[in-house]
């Protein structure tokens, strides 16, 4: 690179990767941490030669309707880009990158903490106590779900949904099923201890525990919707560490207060960081604020990612994490 292009950064970024950032490019920082609007994040892809969105950038087609426009390149950071509208990126001739790979295991690792914890009603527990309202142990209090064992469903088997049926199957011996879009080799299944079924029906139907691994938006948008909901055991549990917009949010709350499933674990929700107050005042849901990612090592390593996919484009190679 001869001259340093111009980048813009959304958001607060790992010091260690923001360093690299302002040493390679003309990068201007967000210390502050306060998100753009949708007029700041229209008017950077006018200013800039790259900017580094976010998962939690919306990127709708209005923000590239702009004639002149300068940027060339999104370096989103994060796996799901279901927050950038793709095709009007495309018709801008923007490219698009991700930072898959890297946050494999600590999703995984959220998705086996919601499990647990909504199983075996450890949010209930921990609010109990800190307010004070403990009376002591007793055999009727606040018995949960058994673990090991039962059956796990999951709904998209990419790196993630293989990494957690392998946490679940060798660690608490549950029998594995999934659905996905393709069909995965028998024996690739198997070395994660899971079987193929034909449809996400059938995946409801047989598991004490559903998991949610797939991409968000388009035809994946409310996937888990009343009917499906209704589909599940009632004392099954419903664990969504995917995007906000697969479950059919009205349709999550009206089921749980119906008991028409046990409960639910929620790292992600319909529309980040807004939180549905009825969904708020349920105990039988675990709620986390979208820490699927949240390790030093991942954060970091996802960074490193977005800087490896600009550095490629501006020297005029292919980014290693081009989706678009």
């Amino acid at each position: 690179m001869s001259a340093k292009p111009r980048i813009l950064v959304t958001r607060k970024w790992p010091k260690a990767v923001e360093n690299v950032l302002v040493e390679r490019f003309d990068a201007a920082l967000n210390a502050t941490d306060v998100p753009l609007s949708e007029a700041e994040l229209g008017a950077a892809l006018q200013t800039f030669d790259a900017v580094l969105p976010t998962v939690s950038d919306k990127l709708p087609a209005v923000v590239f309707a702009n004639a002149s426009m300068k940027a060339k390149i999104l370096g989103n950071y994060g796996v799901g880009y279901n927050h950038i509208d793709i095709a009007a990126a495309k018709a801008a001739d923007i490219v698009v990158t991700n930072t898959p790979d890297v946050l494999t295991d600590c999703t995984a690792d959220i998705s086996m903490t919601l499990l647990l914890s909504v199983a075996r009603r450890a949010g209930e527990g921990e609010r109990e106590v800190r307010a004070g309202q403990w009376t002591g142990w007793r055999p009727t209090h606040m018995v949960g779900s058994k673990v090991t064992g039962k059956t796990l469903g999951i709904i998209g088997f990419g790196r993630i949904g293989k990494v957690m049926a392998k946490r679940c199957h060798f660690g608490f011996d549950m029998d594995i099923v999934f659905q996905n879009r393709s069909r995965i080799d028998p024996a690739e299944a198997a070395r994660y201890g899971a079987r193929q079924l034909d449809s996400i029906e059938e995946v409801l139907a047989v598991s004490d525990f559903v998991s949610l691994h797939c991409p968000g938006g388009g035809e994946n948008r409310h996937l888990i919707d009343t009917k499906r909901l209704s589909l599940m055991k009632r004392g099954a549990f419903l664990i969504n560490t995917a995007r906000g917009d697969v479950v059919d949010e009205a349709a999550l709350i009206a089921a749980l207060e119906a008991g028409t499933i046990r409960g639910a674990g929620l790292d992600v929700y319909e529309a980040e960081p807004g939180v549905p107050e009825a969904l708020r005042r349920l105990q039988n849901v675990v709620l986390l604020p979208h820490l699927g990612s949240a390790t030093d090592e991942t954060r970091t390593a996802m960074g490193m990612k977005v800087v490896d996919n600009i550095t490629a484009f501006f020297e005029g190679r292919e980014p290693p994490d081009r989706v678009a």
